[in-house]
């Protein structure tokens, strides 16, 4: 995992004067489905080399966490999620940022008690020393 996030890192290094925004729509949904696949491998290592120094989380539910708040949580051993998929994906750029819009649905348990919720995402992501980070991001519960 970490090879491929910096796999990510390096060609948008190689391509630092290239503002190509198809490039840099497919980087972007490339780390969404990494941050995705490390949410579910509970690997919070991989999510804090994706996730800003001040990132700020917030869930469904209001809880507003902070970047250590975040990764504890993923490597939480109660947090076991089995599954974790997006859909209807739209990314907007404005320069070094974009903001991804999509659906997601995730299922697992969580001290034991199993959950499932649909909803709707947004994640900020903001290019940074050539490498994309995101510095914010929220969930809204459609369906639980």
């Amino acid at each position: 995992m970490a090879f491929l996030i910096g796999c990510l890192v390096a060609s948008v290094s190689a391509q630092s004067g290239l503002y190509d925004s198809r490039f840099r729509e497919t980087q972007i949904i490339a780390l969404e489905h990494l941050w995705n696949e490390a949410q579910i491998n509970r690997d919070a290592k991989a999510l804090a080399g994706m996730i800003g120094d001040k990132f700020v989380n917030t869930e469904y539910d209001g809880e507003v966490s902070d970047r250590g708040k975040f990764l504890a949580d993923i490597a939480d051993p109660l947090f076991k999620p089995t599954t974790l998929t997006i859909q209807d994906v739209k990314v907007i750029q404005y320069q070094d940022t974009a903001v991804v819009t999509g659906l997601y649905h995730t299922a697992g348990s969580y001290h034991a008690k199993p959950y499932e919720h649909t909803g709707r995402f947004t994640d900020t992501w903001v290019l940074n020393d050539s490498r994309w980070q995101c510095v914010a991001s929220h969930t809204s519960l459609l369906q639980k």
